[in-house]
């Protein structure tokens, strides 16, 4: 192709415009439930919660339900079901920097959608509002799922693609039981073990200095049988997990759980710098520490 040609074709194409990613290290800053959005993006299978958006997009769109979901049908962003609801997916397969901004988009774009018809959600959402923008915020209210099936409504239970993409999720899901001895705290059991989780709502550095506290004074465990197995980091914030007995049931960690809480808070609550042990522990924490975001 000749030098002018390839001018000539160039001036014909339209720029696309290129959308420059930003990244947020705590996405869900700000929210009253930070530590709960990040253990339903990264550690819950199946729950889901109901969110309430402000007065002026309840004006613009109606009043329509609106559920966000631990996870959606073949990982997709959001789903406009034909009852008019309206289903956010926290875990998906494309996302930006900032997951705050991808799920405003995303519930943005299925509003726009008409019930029952599939909602299109751009890779990158570019410039715009944010989670903290559209909602009226407060504590979620989790509901915990042994299963995928809230994801229905009466007239998806018929479609071989959505019934397939059920089964393949209910497959993989493994027991999880939402803990009442701590917020954002759960049990889980994975083949041959069980594991609590808790994503603790501080400031890295101090959370981080109070697990050294407790390592320092062999009190990081949750008793006998258990065994503090290291750190998530996760959108800001850290996640202990400890291993538990497979076969002990989840309610029997609600009592120890309790009392590393109040162990914990006050060791957060010590602002005295770490003594030479607490430092030995805290490089040992930091070496078994895995980031998620």
């Amino acid at each position: 192709m000749s030098k002018r040609r390839k001018n000539q074709r160039a001036e014909a194409t339209p720029k696309r415009e290129k959308v420059r990613d930003v990244f947020v290290p705590r996405p869900f800053e700000g929210l009253v439930d930070e530590p709960e959005w990040i253990a339903l993006r990264e550690l819950v299978p199946a729950a889901s919660a109901p969110l309430r958006l402000t007065p002026d997009l309840v004006e613009e769109y109606g009043d329509r339900p609106v559920v966000l979901a631990t996870v959606l049908p073949m990982a997709a962003p959001a789903v406009a079901n034909p009852d008019g609801r309206v289903l956010v997916g926290l875990q998906r397969h494309q996302q930006s920097g900032d997951v705050s901004r991808d799920l405003t988009d995303a519930l943005l774009c299925a509003l726009r959608t008409e019930p029952g018809r599939q909602v299109s959600v751009p890779p990158l959402p570019g410039p715009g509002p944010r989670l903290q923008d559209i909602l009226v915020d407060g504590p979620l209210e989790i509901s915990m799922h042994d299963g995928f099936d809230f994801w229905l409504d009466p007239g998806a239970a018929d479609d071989p693609t959505v019934q397939a993409s059920l089964e393949r999720a209910n497959a993989a899901i493994y027991p999880t039981v939402k803990l009442d001895a701590a917020r954002a705290a759960y049990w889980c059991r994975v083949p041959e073990k069980a594991h609590v989780r808790w994503v603790l709502p501080d400031d890295e550095d101090a959370a981080l200095d109070a697990l050294s506290r407790l390592g320092a004074a062999g009190t990081l465990t949750l008793g006998d049988d258990t065994k503090f197995a290291g750190m998530f980091r996760a959108h800001g914030r850290l996640t202990p997990v400890w291993d538990l007995p497979e076969d002990t049931p989840a309610a029997e960690w609600e009592g120890p759980v309790a009392e590393f809480a109040k162990r914990y808070a006050e060791a957060l609550g010590d602002r005295e710098p770490l003594d030479a042990a607490g430092r030995r522990a805290r490089q040992g924490l930091l070496g078994r520490q895995l980031t998620l975001r």
